[in-house]
C-alpha cells in the first residue's frame, strides 16, 4: 500500500513540473507520501527549473523507457538544487566581502577575506596578499570609471543554465530575474576575482621551476642530449628495419616518384612559356628518328600511292561503266551493234585486270631521264606543283578566271591530285587553306545578295561538297545515314504517299481490284476534290504519322551524329558563315544558319538519302535497285527534311501538308543548334598542328602522282591566265613558269622514240600515253642547298640540329654558359661516338628522306667548332630579330622545345594516318570488287545477247575474244556507192568545191577491217583513188547520242551521221 502511495506522489510531482508552477511543484515535494528529504520552501523556484531540466532531458533520451522523474531521480534533483544554492551564497559571500574590503580600503584584511570565501584556501598564497590587494584595487577602479550609474543586483550564471539574484542592499536572493534590475557594475565578479590570485601563483610556480633549470643546465643538455641520441638510434634502426621489410614498395614508389618527376618535366616542356634548357635537354632523344619512323614513313607514302592510284582507277572505271550503261541502252533500242558493246567491254575487262598504268620511268629519254636539262626541268615542276600547293591563293585565282565548266574538270582531275585527295594530315591541311582562300574569293567577287549562295551553285562549294563525298569522306556519309536508310528501305509495310490524288487513284485502283467491277468514281481529279474524300484523308493522315516517325530516326541519327561530320566540311561551314557575315554584317543569325544548312544538309546530306545507291549509302548487288515506293519514302523524309533545314513551313501546293507545320518549327530548332555547333571547330593550325616549319622538320618530302596530261594542262593553264594570277614580274610562280618556258608536248615528256613516228595511230597512242603517271617529290626552291643563300629560316633550323647536338654531350643551365664551356676530352669522344651512330642510321635511311648534304656535313664537326658555327649563327639571327641574347637566346630553345612536341604529335598522326589508309584502301577495294562484279554482269548480259543473235543472224559470225572470225566464215563483202547515189540516199549532203552535177563521177568503197565496227572508206575521182579514211562506228554512235547530226568525211565531205549509221547496220549487219 505504502509503495501504492509513492507511485501516485511520483505522479503528482510530475503533472506539477509540467504545469511548471513552482508552488504547485513544492506542495507536492512536500507530500508525505513522497518523502521526499531536504526540501527548502525558500528554493522553490530553482526545484521547478532544475526538476523540468531533468525530466526534459529523459524525455529526450530515446534509449529511455520511461517518460517520468521516478522518486531517487526526483531526490537527486533536489539535492543538486541545493548545492546550487550553496554554491551561490558562497559566491554572494566572496563578491560582496571582497568588494567591500576594497572599498573600504582593507588591505590588511584582502588574505582573510580570500581564504574565508573561497573553496581551496590553498591555493591563496600568503606571500602574495599586497600584490592581490593592489591589482584588485586597480582592476576596480578602471571598471568604476566605465560606469556611469550603479545599481544594486548581482548576478551568477550556474552551470550556463540558471541565473542567481542578490541584492546587496536589501539582502534579498532570488532564482527569477527581478523587477527593476539593475546591476553592480562597479564591482568586480567572482570569476574576476578569482583570476588574479590564480594567476600570481602559476607565476610563482613558474619562476621557481625555470630558477631550477637555470641552477642545473649542464646536466639538463647531458640528459637532454642521451635521450634525442637514443630516439634518433631507435627510429633509426626502426626505419631501416621498416624499408628492408616493404623493399618491394620502395622500389614501386621510387619508380612512382621518378615518373611524376618525368611527367612534371613534360609539362613543364609543354605547357611552360620558356621550358629551361635542363628539362629540354631531357627530351632532345625524341626527335631521333628510328628504323620504325623510317618503316612507318614508308609504309604512310606505298599506301598514299595505292590510295591515289586506286581512286583514280576507280574513277575511271566508274566513267567506263556509264558509258557501258549507255552503250547497253543504245543496243536495247536497236542503234548500236552488238560487236561495239563487246569491244567496250574488252576495254572494261582489260582494266579491271588492273592495267592501270603508272610509270615514274618512261624510258631514257624522258622528263626523268639521267640529264642535266632534263633534271633540271623535273625540278622546276616540283617546285612549281610545291608553289601551288603551299600558296593556294594561285589556284584560288586562277579556279575563276576559267569558264565552270572547264575549272569544274580542272578540280575534279587536277586540284584533288594536287593534294592526293587529301590522303594525310599536311594535304588535308593545305586543301582545306585552298577551299578557305577560293571560296572568300568568290564570295568577295560572286555574291551580291546573302540567298545566292542558297540559290545559285558556287563553284568552291561544289568543290567542297563533291570532295567530301569522295572515297575519304563516303565512308562518314555510310556511318551517317546508313543504318537508318537501311531500315526504310527494309520496311517493307511502309508506304509514304503525301500526293493526295496519287493516294485517290490508289485507292479507287484498289476498289476495282477489290470488287471487279469498273468503279463509278472519276478518275482525274484535283487536289482539292481528292482531299474530299475521307478515305484519302484518312490514307493521307497515316502516310504523314508514318513520315513524321522515320522522319525522327534520320533527324536523330544526323543530330547524335555531329562527331562523325567530316571537320573539313564543318571547316568550311564556319568559314561560310563568316564570310558572309563579314560581308554583310545586316544578316541576321537565322539567315546565316540557313546557309550553313543549304551546305551541310540540303548539298551533303540530302541527296545521299535521296538516292542511297547512287553515293554507295547502302550495299547494292550487281543488277539490283531501289524500288518506286522505297524511293519515294526516302524522297518525302528529305523533303520534310529539306523544309526543316531551310525553315520553309508547308504552304500553296503543300497546303494539304500544313499539320505537320509545328514539327517543322520544331525541328528547326533542333537543326539550328546542330549548324550552330557544327560551326565550332578550331583552325586548321591547331587541329593538325601545322605552321610554317612544318615541311621543314618533316621526315619525308611531300609526293604526289599526275598525269603527264594533267601537268600540261595545269601549264597552259597558269600560262593563259598569268596576268591574272601572277601580275608582278618577280612573283615566284612567273619566275617558274619562266624557267619552264613554253608549254611541252606529250611526246617531249616521253622522250624521243617513245612513240614510233611512222605509227599510223600516233595521235591514239600518244593520248592513251598521255595519261601516264609519273610522281614528283615536291621541294621548296628555296630548300638549304650548297653555294645558295640561306635565308633565316632555314638557318634556324640548322642551328637548332647544331644546338641538339651540343646539348646531348655538354651540361649547363643555359645554352650561353655551354657554348662559353670548353668541351672536355670525353665530352668530344661521347659526341663523336654519337655522331658514328647518326652515320650509320642515316646509311640506311631512304633516298628522299635523307638531309641536305650542308647537314650531313655540319654533324661531322668536332664539338668545339659546331659551338663556334652555333655562336656565328645566332649573331646572324639575332640581327635578324629571330633571338636575343638578353634572354639567354630562350628563343630558340623555345623552338627546339615546339619541335619536341610536334615530333610526338606527329609520331601519333602519321600512326593515325596509317590506320586510316589502310581504312580507305580498304573502302576503295569493296568498291572496286563491286565494280568488277557490275562488269561481270555485263559480260553475262552480253553473251546472252550474242547467243540471240547466232541464233537470230547467220550472215556474220562475231568472237567475244575480238581475234575476229572463225575460220571458213564469210567477210561481208566491200560497198560501193557514187555520191550521186548517196545523195539521193541523203547521206551525203554536200562535197566542197564540186557541183552537184559532178557527183556521179565521185564513188566511195565502204570495206569492213577485221577490227569490229571499224570501216575503211576510200574515195576514187573518175576512177582515180584520191584518199582514204577510217570510221568508227563507236565514233558515230556517240555523236548521234550527243546530237551532232552532220559530220565531215576528208575534210571536204558533209555526211548525215544518223543515216550513214543506218546504211552501215543495214549493209554490214543485216538489220
Amino acid at each position: 500500500m505504502g509503495c501504492f502511495k509513492g507511485v501516485v506522489a511520483v505522479g503528482y510531482i510530475n503533472e506539477a513540473i509540467d504545469e511548471g508552477n513552482p508552488l504547485r511543484t513544492l506542495e507536492t515535494l512536500l507530500l508525505p507520501t513522497a518523502n521526499i528529504s531536504d526540501v527548502d520552501p525558500a528554493h522553490a523556484q530553482h526545484y521547478q527549473d532544475v526538476l523540468y531540466h531533468a525530466k526534459s532531458q529523459k524525455l529526450g533520451d530515446s534509449e529511455s523507457v520511461s517518460k517520468v522523474l521516478w522518486l531517487d531521480e526526483i531526490q537527486q534533483a533536489v539535492d543538486d538544487a541545493n548545492v546550487d544554492e550553496d554554491r551561490a551564497k558562497q559566491w554572494v559571500t566572496l563578491v560582496v566581502d571582497v568588494n567591500q574590503c576594497l572599498e573600504g580600503k582593507k588591505s590588511s584584511d584582502i588574505l582573510s577575506v580570500l581564504k574565508s570565501s573561497t573553496s581551496n584556501a590553498n591555493d591563496i598564497i600568503p606571500e602574495c596578499a599586497d600584490k592581490y590587494y593592489d591589482a584588485l584595487v586597480k582592476a576596480k577602479e578602471l571598471k568604476s570609471e566605465r560606469v556611469s550609474s550603479d545599481g544594486s543586483w548581482l548576478k551568477l550564471n550556474l552551470h550556463k543554465k540558471y541565473d542567481y539574484y542578490y541584492n546587496t542592499d536589501s539582502k534579498e536572493s532570488s532564482w527569477v530575474t527581478p523587477e527593476s534590475c539593475l546591476y553592480k557594475e562597479s564591482w568586480l565578479t567572482g570569476k574576476e576575482i578569482e583570476a588574479f590570485w590564480k594567476g600570481y601563483k602559476q607565476r610563482k610556480e613558474y619562476m621557481h621551476r625555470r630558477q631550477t633549470f637555470i641552477d642545473n643546465t649542464d646536466s639538463i643538455v647531458k640528459i637532454q642530449s642521451w635521450f634525442r641520441m637514443a630516439t634518433a638510434r631507435k627510429s633509426y634502426l626502426s626505419r631501416l628495419q621498416y624499408f628492408r621489410d616493404h623493399n618491394n614498395e620502395i622500389v614501386k614508389i621510387q619508380s612512382l616518384l621518378r615518373a611524376n618527376k618525368a611527367r612534371d618535366d613534360y609539362k613543364t616542356l609543354v605547357g611552360s612559356e620558356n621550358p629551361p634548357l635542363t628539362v629540354i635537354r631531357k627530351f632532345v632523344y625524341l626527335l631521333d628518328q628510328s628504323d620504325l619512323d623510317f618503316q612507318e614513313e614508308l609504309e604512310v607514302a606505298r599506301l598514299r600511292e595505292e590510295v591515289v592510284t586506286k581512286i583514280r582507277a576507280n574513277q575511271q572505271l566508274e566513267k567506263d561503266l556509264n558509258l557501258m550503261d549507255i552503250k547497253i541502252g543504245l543496243l536495247v533500242k536497236n542503234r548500236i551493234t552488238l560487236e561495239d558493246v563487246i569491244s567496250h567491254s574488252k576495254k572494261l575487262n582489260k582494266k579491271k585486270g588492273g592495267e592501270m598504268e603508272i610509270l615514274n620511268n618512261t624510258d631514257n629519254q624522258g622528263i626523268k631521264s639521267l640529264s642535266k636539262e632534263r633534271r633540271k626541268t623535273l625540278e622546276t615542276y616540283q617546285q612549281l606543283f610545291y608553289l601551288l600547293q603551299t600558296n593556294p591563293l594561285y589556284l584560288a585565282k586562277l579556279i575563276f578566271q576559267m569558264p565552270q565548266n572547264k575549272s569544274t574538270k580542272f578540280m575534279d582531275t587536277v586540284i584533288f591530285t594536287l593534294y592526293n585527295y587529301a590522303s594525310n594530315q599536311r594535304e588535308e591541311y593545305l586543301l582545306l587553306k585552298l577551299f578557305k582562300t577560293a571560296l572568300e574569293e568568290e564570295i568577295k567577287s560572286k555574291v551580291d545578295q546573302v540567298q545566292d549562295i542558297v540559290t545559285g551553285n558556287p563553284t568552291v562549294i561544289k568543290m567542297v561538297v563533291s570532295f567530301n563525298r569522295g572515297a575519304r569522306g563516303q565512308n562518314t556519309l555510310r556511318q551517317l545515314l546508313a543504318p537508318v536508310v537501311k531500315e526504310i528501305i527494309d520496311d517493307k509495310s511502309l508506304i509514304i504517299n503525301t500526293n493526295p490524288v496519287e493516294v485517290y487513284k490508289a485507292w479507287v485502283n484498289q476498289l476495282e481490284t477489290q470488287t471487279g467491277e469498273a468503279s463509278k468514281l472519276p478518275y482525274d481529279v484535283t487536289t482539292e476534290q481528292a482531299l474530299t474524300y475521307p478515305e484519302v484523308k484518312n490514307k493521307l493522315e497515316a502516310s504523314i504519322e508514318n513520315l513524321r516517325r522515320v522522319t525522327d530516326k534520320v533527324l536523330n541519327s544526323i543530330i547524335s551524329s555531329l562527331d562523325l561530320l567530316p571537320y573539313g566540311l564543318r571547316y568550311i561551314a564556319k568559314v561560310l558563315k563568316n564570310s558572309i557575315h563579314e560581308k554583310f554584317p545586316d544578316a541576321t543569325e537565322d539567315e546565316l544558319l540557313k546557309i550553313v544548312g543549304n551546305l551541310l544538309y540540303y548539298r551533303y546530306m540530302n541527296p545521299a538519302i535521296v538516292a542511297p545507291d547512287g553515293f554507295d549509302i547502302i550495299d547494292m548487288t550487281a543488277g539490283g535497285q531501289i524500288n518506286s515506293d522505297q524511293r519515294r519514302n526516302l524522297g518525302s523524309v528529305a523533303k520534310v527534311l529539306q523544309h526543316a533545314a531551310s525553315n520553309k513551313l508547308f504552304e500553296g501546293e503543300n497546303e494539304h501538308l500544313s499539320s505537320m507545320n509545328n514539327y517543322l518549327s520544331e525541328t528547326y530548332q533542333e537543326f539550328r543548334k546542330y549548324f550552330k555547333e557544327a560551326c565550332n571547330v578550331p583552325e586548321p593550325e591547331e587541329k593538325f598542328n601545322m605552321d610554317k616549319y612544318t615541311d621543314l622538320v618533316t621526315v619525308s618530302k611531300p609526293v604526289i602522282y599526275i598525269s603527264i596530261e594533267e601537268i600540261i594542262s595545269t601549264h597552259s593553264l597558269l600560262l593563259e591566265h598569268q596576268d591574272a594570277i601572277a601580275p608582278e614580274k618577280n612573283d615566284l610562280l612567273s619566275e617558274l613558269l619562266g624557267s619552264l618556258g613554253e608549254v611541252p608536248t606529250v611526246e617531249s615528256f616521253l622522250g624521243e622514240g617513245a612513240v614510233d613516228p611512222n605509227d599510223p595511230n600516233k595521235a591514239n597512242t600518244l593520248s592513251q600515253l598521255s595519261k601516264t603517271e609519273i610522281s614528283l617529290v615536291l621541294t621548296s626552291k628555296y630548300d638549304i642547298e650548297d653555294g645558295e643563300a640561306i635565308d633565316s629560316r632555314s638557318l634556324m633550323i640548322k642551328t637548332k640540329k647544331l644546338i641538339i647536338d651540343v646539348i646531348r654531350n655538354q651540361p649547363g643551365n643555359t645554352l650561353t654558359e655551354i657554348l662559353e664551356t670548353p668541351a672536355t676530352a670525353q665530352q668530344e669522344v661521347d659526341h663523336a661516338t654519337d655522331m658514328v651512330s647518326r652515320a650509320m642510321i642515316d646509311s640506311r635511311t631512304p633516298e628522299e628522306m635523307k638531309h641536305s648534304q650542308s647537314m650531313i656535313e655540319d654533324a661531322q664537326l668536332p664539338l668545339e667548332q659546331k659551338k663556334r658555327k652555333i655562336q656565328r649563327n645566332l649573331r646572324t639571327l639575332e640581327q635578324t630579330g629571330h633571338v636575343s641574347s638578353e634572354n639567354k637566346y630562350q628563343d630558340i630553345l623555345n623552338e627546339i622545345a615546339k619541335d619536341i612536341r610536334n615530333q610526338r604529335i606527329y609520331r601519333k598522326l602519321r600512326k593515325a594516318e596509317l590506320a586510316k589508309l589502310q581504312q580507305t584502301l580498304n573502302a576503295l577495294n569493296k568498291k572496286a570488287a563491286f565494280y568488277e562484279e557490275q562488269i561481270n554482269y555485263y559480260d553475262t548480259y552480253i553473251k546472252t545477247c550474242l547467243d540471240n543473235l547466232k541464233r537470230k543472224n547467220t550472215r556474220r559470225s562475231i568472237k567475244l575474244d575480238g581475234k575476229g572470225e572463225p575460220k571458213g566464215a564469210k567477210r561481208a563483202k566491200p560497198v560501193k556507192y557514187t555520191a550521186a547515189k548517196l545523195h539521193e540516199k541523203g547521206v551525203l549532203l554536200d562535197i566542197d568545191d564540186l557541183q552537184t552535177n559532178q557527183f556521179k563521177n565521185v564513188t566511195f568503197d565502204i570495206i569492213a577491217t577485221e577490227d569490229v565496227g571499224i570501216f575503211d572508206v576510200r574515195s576514187k575521182f573518175l576512177g582515180v583513188e584520191m584518199e582514204k579514211v577510217q570510221l568508227n562506228i563507236q565514233d558515230l554512235l556517240q555523236m548521234q547520242y550527243e546530237g551532232v547530226a552532220v559530220m565531215k568525211m576528208f575534210d571536204k565531205v558533209k555526211v548525215n551521221v544518223n543515216l550513214l549509221i543506218y546504211l552501215l547496220n543495214k549493209k554490214f549487219y543485216g538489220k
